[in-house]
């Protein structure tokens, strides 16, 4: 249900269930994480991108999964548990850079699945939801807690509250996406973005993102400042820093991937 390349150092991800506008199904689930776990493991790509085949991004959980479910229940039949799975925000948190190309429709899990990725670029046909209010349950995915920091808090529950649907220039102004741009431009932003963040030393960008989410919710700053002393620190004992440095006097690009 997922289709895969690369583009130099960028491995890219296509959602690819176009005839149901791409709408999450626990074996896309699957491959995707498969996908990039097989990347975080690769030292030839740096950055992942995710993008939806046709003209949807994700339009959401499977909703005909959920009328199944509430059918079995009220025919008393048992109702399959889902295998426990790790979390998805703990799964990007220790993954490569994610770069979602947000395509088209991006609505409820479609939206909230790209919340703790760290990128996210619109194209000027995608839309924009946090409709669960709307289907009857509630934001997930740590959604309640990663949406007000992405846009702050009025955002956030205007947006929850309401269900309503925005397109990608209102989610470039409060800031839930990075950028909006032409939907035949899309995927060269994204690659491009990908591709800039790929070149750097992927240890470092793990360490960086990692010290990001551990200090998100930190209040004392002395913990924060000696957090980064200490992976400030480290970082100088890496070859990535001696080559950094060596080709800055040499007057070169640096080579991190050597």
């Amino acid at each position: 249900m997922i289709l895969t390349e690369t583009s130099g150092r960028v491995g890219i991800i296509t959602f690819n269930r176009p005839e149901k506008l791409n709408a999450m199904h626990t074996t896309m689930q699957a491959e995707m994480r498969d996908q990039i776990d097989a990347w975080n493991s690769d030292p030839g790509i740096g950055a992942v991108v995710l993008t939806g085949a046709g003209r949807a991004f994700c339009a959401g959980a499977d909703i005909s999964g959920w009328n199944q479910g509430i059918q079995a229940r009220e025919s008393g039949e048992e109702v399959e548990k889902r295998p426990q799975i790790e979390p998805w925000v703990t799964f990007v948190q220790r993954s490569k850079p994610i770069v979602c190309a947000i395509n088209g429709p991006a609505i409820g899990a479609g939206l909230t699945t790209t919340l703790p990725c760290d990128i996210r670029i619109a194209s000027d046909q995608a839309r924009l939801s946090m409709r669960f209010v709307r289907v009857g349950v509630i934001p997930e995915l740590a959604s309640t807690h990663l949406l007000p920091h992405i846009v702050g808090l009025g955002h956030a529950m205007e947006l929850m509250l309401s269900g309503k649907i925005i397109n990608g220039e209102e989610a470039a102004r409060i800031g839930l996406v990075n950028h909006v741009v032409p939907h035949d431009k899309l995927m060269e932003e994204a690659v491009n973005i990908a591709q800039e963040i790929a070149f750097n030393p992927v240890e470092l960008l793990s360490v960086t993102k990692g010290l990001t989410w551990q200090n998100l919710d930190e209040t004392d700053i002395t913990v924060v400042q000696q957090r980064e002393g200490e992976e400030f620190a480290a970082a100088m004992q890496r070859p990535s820093f001696k080559e950094a440095v060596k080709s800055f006097v040499e007057k070169r690009p640096p080579d991190f991937h050597k």
